[in-house]
């Protein structure tokens, strides 16, 4: 089944569609505006791209797989992009090794917002042409591209954030706290009964990724689900309790990995001068937020933590229906801290609700116990897009919910993120689950 969408939410006109394109794409400029030249060229590790490989990927997805195809007067910007900037998609052609993104100095930042400004006009002109049955074909396409530009923000802040964080000097990119940095409340479960249960994504007249499909049933036991994620402080009582020096509560992969690297804390934690934690965040270096979510963790250091903790992390099955149960998307702060909050950091989930659990559409990307597979039935969109999603269900595990860095609009129950489990450059923390 390939994802679909519904003309009931999407923009009915091609000038809709050009100004949620114009809102989309001025987003990723607001992103890296405060970004030099130089900090756009950086690749400080092999995950890591840099900012102006994003801003001309993002731009190569709506050339190649909307405007070449759909206009044959379409004037390529220039055609050594198509290696530049291809990601992973082998139906398209060859393309520059991801480890190696940062060695491409040219074309030069200026040049690739060239081509931005160059696609962006031609789309403009593109999408001012489509008659209605034209754009009822290409809906999922232009809605793919949105989105994909989307998950691009967020991957940005992601890079841009480690890309700092190697400079010995620690810059800032921005610095917005909160008006009050309130505490948190002390964590509770929430329980929900077993039974058959429905999950992942129906056409309702909304976007979907492939992977989210199609929606399936699942038999659950009982579970209860914490009342929000794990905090920094709660996770440095494990460090300080030798967590990381306890091979009884590590995956084998994960206690070779901290050994082979040397891991003692959370990426961009740090000692300060008295001996204190502090971390690394885009105001920074700061001090640890000890009532705020834990970030920037792997799934190996997440596991271990509810081993040590006598606990366990959630299937995503079993997030998701939690999510569901407790309509978490319709509570009064869902997605609260979000990109769009501007803070770009977890904050302290403040006093409790007694009705739902807090958190599970911001702050953090959640660690589920899942790996990455397809649904029953799943099947790859036709196609060079088929290769978005389908080819990289093997060995990752998957992430549920939001987190800081996350695009406005970019989120639902639904959505299936999924990383490594070595990985903790994502927004990530977890909660745990019993």
């Amino acid at each position: 089944m390939t994802a679909t969408v519904s003309q009931s939410y999407l923009p009915n006109s091609g000038s809709a569609y050009a100004r949620r394109y114009s809102e989309v794409r001025a987003q990723s400029a607001t992103l890296t505006a405060r970004l030099s030249p130089e900090d756009q060229q950086v690749q400080s590790m092999p995950d890591v791209s840099p900012t102006k490989w994003h801003l001309g990927h993002t731009t190569w997805f709506f050339e190649t797989f909307i405007l070449r195809p759909q206009r044959p007067d379409y004037r390529v910007f220039d055609s050594s992009f198509n290696y530049l900037f291809n990601s992973y998609y082998e139906a398209v052609g060859p393309r520059q090794l991801r480890a190696e993104r940062g060695l491409i100095t040219r074309p030069a930042q200026d040049e690739v917002l060239a081509y931005r400004a160059h696609v962006d006009a031609a789309l403009a002109d593109f999408l001012d042409e489509l008659t209605a049955g034209e754009l009822e074909d290409l809906r999922y396409l232009l809605e793919l591209g949105l989105h994909h530009e989307q998950q691009h923000q967020e991957l940005i802040l992601m890079d841009i954030k480690h890309v700092l964080s190697r400079n010995p000097f620690g810059p800032s990119y921005r610095k917005k706290e909160p008006a009050a940095v309130y505490g948190t409340h002390a964590l509770h479960w929430f329980d929900v009964p077993g039974g058959v249960y429905r999950i992942g994504h129906a056409d309702d007249g909304h976007f979907t990724f492939d992977n989210e499909m199609p929606a399936h049933e699942v038999v659950l036991g009982d579970f209860a689900l914490a009342s929000r994620c794990v905090t920094n402080g709660e996770y440095l009582e494990f460090v300080e309790d030798g967590g990381y020096k306890r091979a009884e509560f590590w995956h084998s992969d994960g206690w070779a990995l901290i050994n082979r690297e040397g891991w003692r804390a959370p990426l961009y934690w740090q000692p300060d001068k008295n001996g204190n934690w502090a971390e690394f965040t885009f105001a920074g270096v700061c001090p640890l937020y000890h009532d705020a979510p834990v970030c920037h963790v792997s799934f190996y250091e997440a596991a271990a933590y509810a081993a040590w903790a006598g606990t366990r992390l959630p299937t995503e099955a079993e997030w998701e229906v939690a999510a569901r149960h407790f309509e978490v998307a319709r509570r009064p702060r869902a997605g609260a801290n979000q990109m769009a909050s501007g803070y770009l950091r977890p904050i302290p989930a403040g006093e409790a609700d007694p009705e739902a659990p807090q958190g599970m559409l911001g702050d953090v990307w959640e660690w589920t116990e899942s790996a990455y597979s397809p649904y029953p039935g799943f099947q790859a969109a036709p196609g060079a897009v088929g290769e978005y999603n389908g080819k990289f269900m093997i060995n990752q595990m998957v992430l549920r919910g939001a987190s800081c860095a996350t695009a406005p609009g970019h989120t639902r129950i639904t959505y299936r993120n999924f990383f490594y489990p070595h990985q903790r450059w994502p927004f990530a923390g977890f909660r745990l689950a019993a």
